[in-house]
């Protein structure tokens, strides 16, 4: 059986590993990945069949399931590779953020800040947000990085790392309803009364379209 011994030499906190705990811990990232992915297959679906005021309340649920199955896939592959003991495990996290710390800052942050935008629900999922001057609709928090769907149906992917030092600003906050500010231009001798009359159908009428004919209005 070849053993990876003396590559885990220079790490004293890894067990004798084999290349069976490798694939191991492969097999537990990729079920998370996928048990992670069929979660939020569901409840995607699921969002778009109940009531309008549900569909946020469920989207909002994707990336806590995101972190709930990362974290408990971590949880789950430290425990193989690393002798769980108090020592091991401080000098693992110690490890392990000195190299976010230096090597991957940016990347680093990112997900720190990715965790805060789900712990302190700045935006989720159907939320209309601003973000470095794109304006949009929330589609996916992942990891990393925010997608978001501008008006004109272009995804723009932002770093949570703007989080820090950007404003954020959202129109939704969690709400069903949106405010939309649109430009007309009337002829000097237009009937006033009967404009406004026109206005408020129209305004009216869209309040009371569903969701699913308004979304992209």
């Amino acid at each position: 059986m070849v053993t990876m011994n003396e590559n885990a030499e220079a790490w004293g906190f890894f067990r004798p590993l084999t290349w069976q705990h490798v694939l191991l811990v492969l097999v537990v990232f990729l079920a998370a990945k996928l048990v992670s992915g069929g979660v939020r297959w569901l409840l995607q679906h699921a969002a778009e069949r109940v009531r309008p005021r549900l569909r946020l309340s469920i989207l909002r649920l994707i990336p806590l399931a995101r972190l709930v199955f990362g974290t408990a896939a971590v949880v789950v592959a430290v425990p193989i590779l690393v002798e769980p003991t108090l020592r091991n495990v401080v000098t693992l996290v110690a490890s392990v953020g000195l190299a976010l710390a230096f090597a991957l800052k940016d990347y680093g942050s990112s997900l720190v800040a990715g965790l805060v935008t789900v712990l302190e629900n700045a935006y989720q999922p159907g939320d209309w947000i601003e973000v470095d001057g794109s304006y949009g609709e929330v589609k996916a928090i992942d990891a990393r990085a925010v997608r978001i769907v501008t008006a004109d149906d272009t995804e723009v992917i932002v770093p949570h790392s703007k989080l820090w030092s950007t404003r954020v600003s959202n129109a939704t906050s969690g709400n069903r309803s949106l405010l939309c500010v649109a430009e007309f231009y009337l002829h000097p001798d237009h009937a006033t009364i009967r404009s406004k009359e026109a206005l408020r159908a129209m305004g009216i009428r869209f309040a009371r379209a569903p969701y699913a004919e308004t979304k992209r209005s």
